[in-house]
């Protein structure tokens, strides 16, 4: 697993106006080819009627799936710029398709690969871009009496709360980066005058936006 990685938030779409053209851009996470696959289909599907509905997909920890389609666009003008975009942006699994309207005039070669990157490069700055970092959670339980002391430390610290369950004790689950483990349990043994029970939990994804 990779420790850190850049991809989109989620779903977003945007349109620009090029040339009484409209290109309209729409993005979205996609894990597996089949996932980017499938939402490529459903925008085809949603927008039938449109002159071309071309795309992109990034995928995988070594960016080891990449395909393009210009869609009927004059080859290489399409595709190739809008996954040009995705990788200069660093981003990883993630679908693109632009979805052009043509509106009567002809952009050429170079406007096309200018307009396609711009709707491309624009739609992402809309739907956001997220850090994934790769952290521990680490899971601390304590009596009810530490509650209100442990949690009012833990939001004015680096960590970051994942999860507080109120069964017979409290036990509160924490974002922690691997190697802030050993500090964070010295510092919440302290925290209690040893009183806590702290334990390592499952590796995540922690995303925070860029």
């Amino acid at each position: 697993m990779l420790h850190s990685y850049y991809t989109v938030k989620g779903y977003g779409k945007h349109e620009i106006n090029i040339q009484k053209s409209r290109f309209i851009a729409y993005i979205d996470r996609a894990t597996t080819e089949a996932e980017a696959q499938d939402f490529i289909q459903k925008i085809k599907k949603q927008n039938w009627d449109a002159t071309h509905n071309c795309s992109a997909y990034i995928i995988g920890e070594n960016d080891q799936i990449q395909k393009t389609s210009d869609d009927g666009e004059p080859s290489g003008t399409a595709g190739v710029p809008i996954l040009e975009v995705l990788k200069k942006k660093h981003l990883k699994d993630t679908v693109v398709v632009i979805t052009r309207y043509f509106g009567g005039i002809k952009l050429g070669a170079g406007g096309l690969i200018r307009a396609y990157g711009k709707s491309t490069s624009e739609g992402l700055q809309s739907t956001g871009i997220v850090e994934r970092k790769l952290v521990r959670v680490m899971h601390t339980k304590i009596d009810y009496t530490w509650l209100g002391k442990v949690e009012n430390e833990l939001h004015s610290s680096i960590y970051q709360i994942k999860e507080i369950k109120y069964i017979d004790a409290v036990e509160i689950e924490t974002y922690v980066e691997e190697s802030q483990t050993p500090q964070f349990t010295e510092w919440m043994t302290e925290l209690t005058n040893g009183q806590a029970q702290i334990s390592e939990g499952n590796m995540e994804y922690l995303e925070e936006n860029v």
